[in-house]
């Protein structure tokens, strides 16, 4: 139990300090790593070499960004380990990072680059950073900077969706459209405290603000920085902070659901993985009747960036029922599942062997919302992101 959202992520950050920040420390840390594998019995041998997975991943992580950094032109020499030394510096900082960027723009890909912008711009400022603040700080003022410039050049506005020709979408007025939205992969550890910042359903609420109120949101409500902090990190007096908030807050609650006023939601439950066993079991049967036993009666399910939309479970149903007869001309294939967790939510990579193949090939990835234990949203993902979430390239019978 947590204090605060704040508290929560500070000590998740601590549990995910590295006990050896420096690369030297690092790299001899995972040569003695590898020199004690063994490969009997299976069970450790497979938890040593996961271990040895993320030491490697991050020392990639660290590689990259003294590459880049390398690469820039600087105004007075630097030494090889200064490069090594500032990667070593802002790889712990680097999801959560990912994660603000994220929120602030709504797309995986995007978050990406401007992290990357964002250390890039912290390589070559680097030389300016007073102490006036931390250095996580100071990091997060050059990575809102940089979300902010992203904005201004790329306005994105929600829009509703449009009816589409000779598509049967339901009777219901149309949701919002988000076509920049993509997924967010969890990490097991890191689930409990983002995702009540991370959810689909508070993301989008966020696309509707404007960005300057966004930014202040996420400083005030999520990082839980102070007013004056806050007008610090933006440019702004403590005045402008507090007008701002007021007037992002109650917007932000009129595009949350009416029962989610408060979105502070616990972790992923047990009932939920099982409506998800369940939706993966229905589809790999095509069970479309059991399906719609799944769904809430006001169900909706959109795919961005695609443009199709459903709502309500009649809708729904009518979509998918051919695609999963086989005697249907629309039918599709057969369907597997390989659950995973996205935004905090329960998800499942959708993978489909087409009539006449082989083998079960990536399709999309589904993210569930779900309430009451019935399924309210499903957001259909397009299959480029899979790697991201660990997800295999293709599946066969076994």
């Amino acid at each position: 139990m947590y204090c605060s959202a704040a508290c929560r992520q500070k000590a998740y950050r601590q549990r995910q300090a590295p006990d050896a920040t420096g690369v030297p420390e690092l790299i001899a840390e995972l040569s003695r790593r590898v020199q004690s594998l063994q490969p009997h019995p299976p069970a450790p041998f497979y938890a040593e070499v996961s271990e040895l997975a993320a030491g490697v991943g991050r020392l990639r992580r660290i590689a990259r960004v003294a590459r880049d950094a390398a690469d820039t032109v600087t105004a007075e020499p630097v030494t090889e380990s200064t490069e090594a030394e500032f990667a070593a510096a802002v790889e712990p900082h680097r999801r959560e990072l990912q994660v603000h960027c994220y929120r602030m723009v709504g797309s995986y890909d995007d978050a990406e680059d401007l992290v990357q912008e964002t250390l890039l711009r912290a390589w070559r400022a680097r030389d300016d950073f007073a102490g006036r603040s931390t250095f996580r700080g100071w990091l997060y003022r050059i990575a809102t900077n940089v979300s902010l410039d992203f904005l201004r050049r790329n306005a994105r506005r929600p829009l509703r969706y449009e009816p589409v020709p000779g598509v049967d979408s339901g009777e219901s007025e149309p949701p919002n459209s988000y076509p920049w939205l993509q997924p967010f992969p969890d990490e097991p550890a890191a689930a409990a405290e983002s995702r009540e910042t991370l959810e689909l359903v508070f993301l989008t609420a966020l696309q509707h603000l404007p960005p300057q109120q966004r930014a202040v949101l996420m400083y005030r409500d999520v990082l839980d920085f102070s007013a004056a902090a806050t007008a610090d990190q933006l440019d702004l007096t403590v005045a402008a902070v507090n007008s701002a908030l007021q007037r992002a807050r109650p917007a932000l609650r009129e595009h949350l659901p009416a029962r989610r006023a408060d979105w502070r939601t616990p972790a992923v439950s047990a009932a939920e993985r099982e409506v998800l066993d369940r939706y993966m079991r229905v589809a790999a049967t095509g069970d479309v009747d059991a399906m719609a036993d799944l769904l809430a009666a006001d169900a909706v399910l959109t795919m961005p960036p695609n443009p199709f939309w459903f709502v309500g479970r009649d809708a729904i149903i009518r979509f998918v029922r051919p695609t999963f007869d086989p005697a249907s001309p629309t039918y599709f294939g057969e369907w597997r599942h390989v659950p995973t967790r996205a935004n905090g939510q329960p998800a499942a990579g959708g993978y489909v062997r087409r009539p006449g193949t082989t083998v079960f090939r990536p399709q999309n990835l589904d993210v569930l919302r779900i309430v009451d234990g019935r399924i309210a949203e499903i957001t259909t993902f397009e299959p480029h992101l899979f790697p991201v979430f660990g997800l295999p390239r293709m599946l066969r019978d076994e």
